[in-house]
């Protein structure tokens, strides 16, 4: 016999029969779940019990089931409540930069505003904060399941704006604050083995305890100033060669720098009707970037280093660029002891994300180096002016100390923008020790009128 099935009247009805007894399941389409009937082989209803309606096997495959279809997202979407007010950050000063050496910046001057947005009619605020907080992040710590031990906050500067309850109607209220960053602080860092970043943390709580929170990230940089280019001067015993080379006092994590190399003392010519000669092969330039980073261990994981203030030191060299140069360089033999000359330009890779020079208290540590290799072959000259190779080869490798920095551009310090001091302040205008009242008649031209 075929099943009857049927939507009447806003309901889903489906039937199913055999000898022994029926099973009706109706699903109303605006109801919750579905209703279940049962009829047993006189045709009498029986009510359904509890456990009817827990039994995922009658439900399945029916329209009125809870159960979610093989498509169908599992969790059904929720509303979070709204809350009473929201706080962000507005900076007004321009980008915090420390211009020089930790040892002799001024620091940085930051501005801004701290908004209260206010959503309801009006709340009561018993704490409202700012904070700037410097957190250290360690990549290998000592544990790697505790939060302590991976993230080590400091506060550098709490702006408090209540002393007491205070009602803030609906809408937007601003709060200014402005501090004068150390310049003797590092800046901030994005390393292979940790990270250094400063927030403006804002906190807000109302006399119903609900806490608004926000973290705003705040980028410090600093940039040294260019100065004179270094040279520097390599001997190579037991042979008579000397290198010289120029690199820039600075370079710039964006950007190319020239690289001037100088080699004297490729000729000898000690050996009576022999000369011997250098003949520069291959030249190779790299630049690495070497962390070290110390990560110490909360209190709760203090005893795996034996005790408090113990760390574990973590270091890394990483490779920012290199380069093959086996042409250009112009060779001179005929002037006394003979020179080689080269001029070419070095970079960082674009893709690499280098980290500035940096030196923090926490632990983390941040260098590069330039490594510059020659390699060098050997070869006589006979008296009929007949070239034979010796044989004799050398790697002649040399490694110079980089300092990676920001760009200043056009920007100065703080301290030189405010006006000019005046040392020397000139004495005031002469002073009046006498004064005396005038008695007599003014002429007739002259009144007090005229004299105002």
């Amino acid at each position: 016999m075929p099943m009857p099935t049927g939507v009447r009247h806003g309901h889903v009805t489906q039937k199913k029969l055999n000898s022994s007894s029926s099973t009706i399941v109706t699903a109303n389409i605006f109801a919750e779940g579905p209703r279940i009937i049962q009829r047993n082989s006189s045709g009498s209803e029986r009510r359904p019990s509890v456990m009817d309606l827990f039994n995922k096997d009658k439900l399945k495959g029916l329209g009125g089931s809870h159960t979610p279809s093989k498509g169908s997202p599992k969790n059904s979407p929720r509303l979070s409540a709204s809350k009473v007010a929201k706080l962000s950050v507005r900076i007004e000063s321009p980008p915090a930069v420390f211009y020089g050496n930790p040892s002799t910046s001024s620091g940085s001057l930051i501005s801004g505003q701290l908004v209260l947005t206010v959503t309801d009619p009006e709340i009561t605020l018993t704490e409202f904060k700012l904070v700037l907080v410097a957190r250290a992040t360690f990549k290998k710590p000592v544990s790697k399941d505790c939060a302590e031990c991976k993230h080590k906050d400091s506060q550098l500067k709490t702006w408090t704006f209540l002393t007491s309850p205070t009602h803030r109607k609906a809408g937007a209220h601003s709060f200014p604050f402005s501090y004068l960053i150390p310049g003797h602080i590092p800046a901030t860092t994005h390393s292979i083995l940790g990270d250094l970043e400063y927030y403006l943390e804002g906190k807000a709580v109302t006399s119903l305890n609900e806490t608004i929170t926000n973290s705003h990230p705040l980028d410090i940089q600093r940039a040294l100033r260019p100065g004179n280019e270094r040279p520097s001067i390599r001997l190579f015993p037991p042979t008579n060669l000397t290198i010289r080379v120029v690199l820039p006092s600075v370079i710039h994590p964006i950007g190319e720098f020239p690289v001037e190399l100088e080699m004297a003392g490729v000729v000898d010519t000690s050996l009576k009707g022999i000369v011997r000669r250098w003949r520069v092969r291959r030249i190779n330039w790299r630049i690495d970037e070497q962390v070290k980073i110390i990560s110490s261990a909360c209190g709760k994981h203090a005893a795996k280093l034996g005790g408090e203030g113990k760390g574990v030191l973590h270091q890394e060299t990483r490779s920012l660029g290199t380069t093959d140069i086996t042409s250009g360089w112009k060779t001179d033999f005929d002037t006394q002891g003979g020179a080689v000359s080269q001029e070419f330009t070095a970079a960082i890779k674009s893709n690499s994300h280098p980290a500035c020079d940096v030196t923090s208290p926490t632990g983390l540590e941040v260098s590069h180096s330039m490594i510059v290799e020659i390699v060098v072959s050997e070869e006589e000259v006979g008296v009929k002016g007949r070239v034979i190779p010796t044989g004799s080869a050398r790697v002649l490798r040399m490694q110079f100390k980089l300092v990676v920095t920001e760009r200043s551009g056009m920007g100065i310090s703080w301290d030189e923008e405010q006006p000019p001091l005046y040392e020397d302040v000139p004495n005031s205008p002469p002073g009046y020790e006498r004064i005396e009242d005038f008695e007599g008649d003014l002429d007739n031209e002259e009144t007090l009128r005229d004299m105002r």
